[in-house]
């Protein structure tokens, strides 16, 4: 039975964990991000992963930083035979990925070589692909760049949101790593170099990263709003307060050409139309202003009526 030790922070990682010990695989510590101080009370939380790893009693590292000595020196102790590592959200140096005796394997969130780096799922919605997946790479100190050990494809309905993706890629990459730990425990697993040419990147998120571009199709705004929910939020101004935009749907029965990308078309009932980029139009399902609670379209219209032939804007409109 290998010794494992597992890396990982959020609750992405955890499904992967929960198998590995339902498999009986022997994970003698696990590698976290240090506790953070959330919320208005700024209370201490632990990660998703800590709090697995407490309940199976599992001993914990969290160094503040994955070069620091005393850390990997700890590691060293614990003699691993594997590294397992899924969204543990720091890169890990050559001495730390070199520790364990079989290397260090990496559960990641794309159909490699495609969307390598810390937003994989986010950027391939906001892309408007069809599909996405699970790709075991053994790591490398290039970022996502080593050989694939297995991979899993699943398609990306038209408006599935990023969260939903991402829930269900949890538990697959948890039942494709258990199965790459099983082939490299009997020394049957086969590494594939990547293709490098055919890299595309997946950069962190930021809040930037949400203002909608009113110029763009239907298409890709509604890619931008499933791409970016739960967080950072699509998002536009509308006289000078912000909406953050939370559920659309492209709407392929109404075209208002004439009317300049942005323009509120028809906002009554549970219909708010906006014109888009190339003639196109989208519908929006659901919204929220700035400071109050998310609303459906009709809930918002009844109680915050918006005129018709206003303008959803980037940026806030100067006074």
């Amino acid at each position: 039975m290998v010794n494992i030790a597992f890396f990982g922070t959020p609750t992405f990682a955890v499904p992967t964990l929960q198998r590995l010990v339902a498999t009986g695989a022997n994970v003698s510590i696990v590698v976290t991000q240090p506790d953070r101080r959330r919320g208005r009370g700024h209370q201490v939380e632990f990660s998703a992963v800590k709090e697995l790893a407490l309940a199976y009693n599992i001993p914990v590292l969290q160094p503040n930083s994955a070069k620091d000595s005393n850390f990997i020196a700890r590691l060293s102790d614990r003699d691993p035979d594997l590294g397992v590592v899924v969204a543990y959200g720091q890169l890990l140096p050559d001495s730390v990925l070199n520790t364990p005796r079989l290397g260090t394997i990496n559960v990641h969130a794309s159909l490699l070589p495609k969307y390598r780096g810390a937003a994989p799922i986010h950027r391939a919605v906001i892309a408007g692909e069809r599909e996405t997946g699970i790709t075991v790479i053994k790591l490398v100190k290039r970022m996502d760049a080593g050989p694939m050990l297995a991979r899993a494809v699943r398609s990306i309905g038209r408006n599935e949101s990023s969260d939903e993706i991402q829930s269900d890629l949890a538990d697959i990459g948890a039942r494709l790593l258990v199965s790459v730990v099983a082939d490299m425990s009997s020394g049957c697993c086969t590494e594939v170099p990547q293709d490098h040419s055919l890299a595309t990147l997946a950069p962190r998120l930021t809040r930037e990263d949400g203002a909608i571009d009113w110029n763009r199709s239907a298409g890709d705004v509604h890619n931008l709003v499933r791409g970016l929910h739960p967080w950072p939020h699509a998002f536009t101004y509308l006289h000078g307060e912000r909406h953050v935009i939370l559920r659309t749907s492209v709407d392929s029965q109404n075209s208002f050409p004439q009317h300049p990308p942005g323009t509120i078309c028809v906002a009554h009932g549970d219909r708010l139309l906006v014109a888009c980029g190339s003639g196109t139009t989208i519908r929006i399902k659901k919204l929220q202003t700035a400071g109050r609670k998310p609303l459906a379209t009709q809930a918002f219209l009844s109680g915050r009526p918006i005129a018709v032939f206003s303008t959803f804007r980037a940026d806030p409109e100067l006074p």
